[in-house]
C-alpha cells in the first residue's frame, strides 16, 4: 500500500506560479511511475506529467515550457513546479503512483489539491 497526500495548491493570479508536493508513505525509489493528473469541472481526469524510477520524464502539450515535475527519493516526495499558469489549468490537481509487484500493476491515488487561476 501507498498513501499519498498532496499539498500546494490555491489560488493564483494567471501568469503567477504554484508548487505541488505529493508526499508518500513508503520510499518512492521503488515505484515505477510517479504523476499528476487534473480533473476540471465536466472533463475527464488527464495526465499532466510523469516521471519514472529512472527520472525520464513526460509532459502533456499543454503544459510543456511550463511545469516541471521532479522527485526526491530522500524525502519520498514528488514536485509539480506550475509556472506560467492560465485559467485553463484551474483542476483538481491528483498524484498517482504506479508499482509493479509480481508482474501486476499497483495503482495509487491521493485525494487531490485545488488549483485556481484567476484574477
Amino acid at each position: 500500500q501507498v498513501q499519498l497526500v498532496e499539498s500546494g495548491g490555491g489560488l493564483v493570479q494567471p501568469g503567477g506560479s504554484l508548487r505541488l508536493s505529493c508526499a508518500a508513505s513508503r520510499s518512492i525509489a521503488s515505484i515505477d511511475t510517479m504523476g499528476w493528473y487534473r480533473q476540471s469541472s465536466g472533463k475527464q481526469r488527464e495526465l499532466v506529467a510523469g516521471i519514472t524510477s529512472g527520472n525520464s520524464t513526460n509532459y502533456a502539450d499543454s503544459v510543456k515550457g511550463r511545469f516541471t515535475i521532479s522527485r526526491d527519493n530522500a524525502k519520498n516526495t514528488v514536485y509539480l513546479q506550475m509556472n506560467s499558469l492560465k485559467p485553463e489549468d484551474t483542476a483538481v490537481y491528483y498524484c498517482n503512483a504506479v508499482r509493479t509487484l509480481w508482474k501486476i500493476q499497483y495503482s495509487y491515488w491521493g485525494q487531490g489539491t485545488q488549483v485556481t487561476v484567476s484574477s
